[in-house]
Parts: C-alpha cells; structure tokens; sequence
C-alpha cells in the first residue's frame, strides 16, 4: 500500500516536474499548491535529494527542482525511496527479504508465492512508468470536467 509518504512525494515531484527548465520552488509553494502538509514536505524533499531525484538550491531564486527530466524518473524506484521495497510483505520482497517467523518452508509457502507473484506485477508497472507520463496522463477530475463540458455544450 501506498503511504502518504510517498503519495505525497509523488504529488510533489509531478509539480516540479511542470516547472519550466531552470524553474525552481520552494517547499511551502510545493506543498500549497497540493494541498500537503508543508511539514509533510520538508522531511520527504531531503530524501529525494539524497536519492538524487532532486536538487536544491540555496538563496535568491533558489528552491528545488527535479535533478533530471522527468522522462528518467521511474516511479517504482520513487516508491521505493520513500517506502521502501514494493513486496506487501518482507518474504516476497527481491530486495528486502526477511523470512517470517513463523514459516517453517518459504519455498513452499503459498501465502509467499502469491505475494511474491503481487509484487513482481506491481514491480513491472512502475518500475516502466515514469514521471512524465504521470504529468501528461489525464486526470480523473480533467476528465469528469471534459465529459460535463461535452455534454452542457
């Protein structure tokens, strides 16, 4: 499941991926603008600026901006830096594997399997979609609005 983490850092990162090249923003326009909790922000943008997804910038024009095009910024791998791995449990985890306490066979393990099948599918969907596609992806209120327009006129 997704946190608000990381719903948030995602909501963040389309944002300063519509700021134009050189363009910069400061946490508290960030988190206005998305209605977040600007506290929320300035414990999730120091993160993803380790992660080198974003860059910072000190004094007059400074802010943050996205550290790359956007068209480079997988959201599996956002995810991941602010949840963690993607499995919905540590056994069926590629990169985080914990074994549980009380499973006596992991190879055997049906619960395991299945998850483990869960996190590859979630894996290969975000681990291909990238930031660009979520900011030029439609969103629902756009569309509900498209639709009312179509039809009043």
């Amino acid at each position: 499941m997704l946190t608000k983490k990381g719903k948030y850092g995602l909501k963040a990162l389309v944002d300063l991926a519509g700021l134009s090249p050189g363009e910069t923003a400061f946490v508290s326009e960030v988190a206005l603008r998305n209605n977040i909790p600007k506290k929320f922000l300035d414990t999730i943008f120091p993160k993803l600026r380790n992660a080198g997804l974003l860059r910072s910038k000190k004094g007059p024009g400074g802010g943050y901006s996205l550290s790359r095009p956007a068209r480079e910024v997988r959201i599996g791998h956002v995810i991941r830096v602010l949840d963690g791995p993607l499995a919905p449990i540590r056994c069926a985890s590629r990169t985080a594997y914990e074994a549980c306490y009380d499973c006596s066979n992991p190879h055997t393990c049906q619960v395991r399997s299945t998850m483990t099948e869960v996190c590859d599918a979630m894996a290969s969907i975000l681990d291909t979609m990238t930031l660009e596609q979520f900011v030029v992806a439609p969103s629902a209120e756009n569309i509900i609005a498209e639709d009312e327009l179509k039809r009043v006129g």
